[in-house]
């Protein structure tokens, strides 16, 4: 599956269907803000979370759990912990985990631009 893109994850307000998940951790978020639609799971919880049943992940994070075919995005910060938290949900059997590469940093760099 290919990697997502800057103009993916900027019209995801269009396909609630689909799942942002910022894997940094919450001071990192707090320092330089999110992306609109991203749901914060740090990677240090991302298989425990993802592993959770349904009504324990909806009353954690305010949302449906995610089916297996769902097409989840990880970003992060530069794109490292994303490409490992797409690795883990893909052996996890979630077919369709993308990274966005770019990460936060390249959507900061062109929302400012």
């Amino acid at each position: 599956m290919s990697d997502a893109t800057y103009e993916e994850v900027l019209d995801l307000p269009n396909h609630p269907e689909q799942l942002l998940i910022d894997v940094r951790n919450p001071d990192e978020i707090a320092a330089t803000g999110k992306i609109p639609t991203s749901v914060n799971i740090p990677f240090t919880q991302l298989e425990e979370t993802l592993k959770l049943a349904d009504g324990p992940f909806m009353d954690k994070l305010g949302r449906p759990k995610p089916t297996l075919a769902a097409d989840i995005i990880f970003h992060c910060g530069k794109g490292g912990r994303a490409q490992k938290a797409t690795d883990l949900a893909l052996a996890l059997g979630y077919q369709n985990a993308r990274t966005y590469k770019g990460s936060y940093q390249e959507w900061a760099s062109k929302q400012s631009t």
